[in-house]
């Protein structure tokens, strides 16, 4: 309790200061220089005005002896619901045992949902009058704990609440913007769930990015398995259409296909290993790879592919988990 009630007053300290620079015109790297002039014009101006002086309020504390902090209750609501917004669920949980009305705001746990569930069918409806933020919160973080057990549960969980759409558009949006679900558990829905796989990969957009860099974004969120088979081959399938789809004047100038991208991809995996295994003595060349590459993609400049060999090489693994 008294590391967090110091934690909040260093925060509304750094608040009340950003405030009064900011209504006094002075850029951050001169604050340094005019803290106590500016804090004292602004107390003045305040006083003057007849307004609550929020940076005396702030700086008064019982006692140098006692360690207590600002009642956040004493301050404007806008400032204390500021305040509150830097904390995580389980703090904000803590504060409302404080403070009991301001730690159970609904705008502050409607931050907290989505920012961590950014996308919920839910999001997008009309809400009733006894709707809780707080108590959605409470499901999301269940189902996703559900999801980790057993990736179908999980998602039946979300639909059960109302929180998700029976639709593999809305539960490709799910997961897209979820950053809270196994990716092992992920890699096992996905493989037996095509249709939302379908709707996961045109989320993606890989415009203006170099093939490897995209290829690495892509294995971000969709996990390769961990040996060749038919669920990889459906995954760069599905990018290199992705990628081509994305990038028409890269096609046009370069002669990309959805099969010359393909045919790379392999190239970039297989070199990615050669290149980051310990066990792999003799490492491949830039030459052995142009040539060998240039072999399955004749149309693909000897250029083009040279620069994919130096950003794996500078850069590292394309399809680490």
């Amino acid at each position: 309790g008294l590391q967090m009630g110091q934690m909040l007053w260093r925060v509304a300290r750094n608040q009340q200061f950003q405030q009064e620079y900011s209504e006094q015109g002075y850029l951050p790297r001169e604050c340094g220089r005019r803290t106590a002039a500016a804090a004292d014009n602004v107390n003045h101006h305040r006083q003057g005005q007849g307004g609550i002086d929020i940076y005396q309020l702030l700086k008064a504390r019982k006692s140098k002896e006692e360690q207590g902090f600002i009642d956040l209750e004493m301050l404007p609501p806008e400032l204390s619901i500021t305040i509150l917004s830097y904390l995580n669920a389980t703090d904000l949980c803590l504060a409302s045992c404080v403070w009991q009305d301001l730690g159970k705001d609904e705008y502050l746990w409607q931050g907290q949902c989505k920012s961590t569930w950014g996308h919920c069918s839910i999001y997008n409806r009309r809400l009733p009058s006894e709707f809780s933020y707080r108590k959605l919160y409470m499901q999301l973080d269940e189902g996703s704990l559900t999801f980790n057990g057993n990736p179908t549960e999980g998602i039946e969980y979300f639909m059960s609440k109302g929180i998700l759409n029976d639709h593999p558009e809305e539960v490709a949006k799910f997961i897209f913007y979820t950053r809270t679900l196994n990716w092992k558990m992920l890699r096992i829905y996905l493989d037996e769930r095509r249709d939302v796989l379908d709707e996961l990969v045109t989320l993606h957009n890989f415009s203006n990015q170099f093939l490897p860099n995209a290829l690495r974004e892509f294995f971000r969120h969709i996990h390769a398995p961990e040996e060749r088979g038919e669920y990889l081959e459906t995954l760069i399938t599905k990018f290199s259409h992705r990628f081509c789809a994305c990038n028409p004047a890269l096609v046009r100038e370069v002669g990309l296909s959805p099969d010359a991208v393909n045919v790379l991809c392999y190239s970039l995996i297989l070199l990615s290993i050669d290149l980051s295994s310990p066990h792999v003595k003799n490492k491949m060349s830039k030459r052995e790879f142009i040539r060998n590459t240039r072999r399955a993609a004749q149309n693909i400049s000897e250029d083009f592919v040279g620069h994919l060999y130096d950003n794996v090489y500078l850069i590292g693994h394309v399809a680490t988990s």
